[in-house]
């Protein structure tokens, strides 16, 4: 797994398809997403985020969320991944 940094992001091209096989994994995650967004809002803290490019390359970049939709999960500095790329927030 290789550590960015969140400005790296804008060069990241993701797959399509849903990293997570389990749909109790995908709950959680929405989970975790929710929690984390309420971190960034309120104490403007940062979470990590792990997650796979389109080669499934793993990594990992700390940041704060803003907010999170169905696809897509906003960032600090207006950077965005999308949500079926993500593996885990801590």
């Amino acid at each position: 797994m290789k550590t960015i940094a969140k400005e790296e992001l804008i060069n990241f091209h993701y797959s399509k398809k849903e990293v997570l096989s389990e749909p109790i994994e995908i709950t959680k995650r929405n989970m975790d997403l929710q929690r984390a967004m309420l971190l960034g809002n309120i104490a403007h803290g940062k979470v990590k985020i792990t997650f796979l490019d389109f080669q499934h390359n793993l990594f990992l970049v700390e940041t704060t969320i803003w907010a999170a939709t169905e696809e897509i999960v906003c960032l600090k500095g207006n950077l965005f991944i999308p949500k079926n790329a993500i593996i885990q927030i801590d």
